[in-house]
């Protein structure tokens, strides 16, 4: 207590976060950008021999058959593409028709976790997804929810961050329905007020500290 206290007098939890790292913000632009962890099918037209499935490794990048070594991460399909021809062109193809398939998309995925009726790991569909957008791919808020204490966790310059959400106010126009990016986790707490305070004090190591709750 004394601790929540303590921090509740020093600042206050935001309701809005700024925009994550140029790097996550790439994943959600209408071109996805390649992200280590995806899955990713790769055919060379009327050459069968070249085809794989692959996975971008944690550096970044893949190895393909007599080219080796490609950097993947960062870049749109398309770009991956022509790279991958070119390198086949240099040696061994004559102008190489590649195809990249993404499979799996590691780097566009939001947590969504708590007090909702199906916790997991969903895809950000399309150019955006908002709050309400994400709880809904997640079956809703459950009914011992706290519908005042939506919490969402972000990367922010290398920060860990966090902003409250009232989804009551959102879907009744009263607040905005702020964009969720890949790699942000959503947090619906639960109405017992002992288990937001346990969790209170749990994250206060956190770059924002917490508010008093409603």
């Amino acid at each position: 207590m004394f601790l929540l206290a303590a921090c509740a007098g020093t600042s206050h939890m935001a309701n809005e976060l700024p925009q994550p790292d140029p790097l996550a913000l790439a994943t959600v632009q209408p071109e996805y950008r390649l992200s280590p962890g995806d899955v990713l099918l790769v055919k060379v037209f009327q050459v069968d021999d070249l085809e794989r499935q692959i996975r971008v490794d944690n550096d970044g990048n893949v190895s393909l058959p007599l080219i080796g070594t490609v950097t993947a991460a960062g870049k749109g399909v398309a770009e991956f593409e022509r790279e991958v021809a070119q390198r086949y062109q240099q040696s061994y193809l004559q102008n190489p028709q590649v195809s990249v398939f993404v499979q799996e998309a590691n780097g566009r995925r939001v947590t969504v976790t708590g007090a909702v009726d199906e916790p997991g790991i969903y895809p950000v569909v399309g150019a955006n997804l908002t709050l309400q957008q994400a709880i809904a791919q997640a079956k809703g808020v459950s009914n011992i929810a706290s519908r005042g204490n939506i919490i969402v966790f972000r990367t922010v310059q290398g920060q860990k961050m966090i902003a409250r959400f009232d989804l009551s106010d959102i879907e009744h126009g009263k607040a905005p329905d702020p964009e969720i990016y890949g790699g942000d986790v959503v947090v619906v707490y639960r109405s017992d007020a002992r288990l937001l305070l346990r969790t209170a004090l749990e994250l206060t190591p956190f770059v924002m500290v917490w508010r008093a709750y409603r």
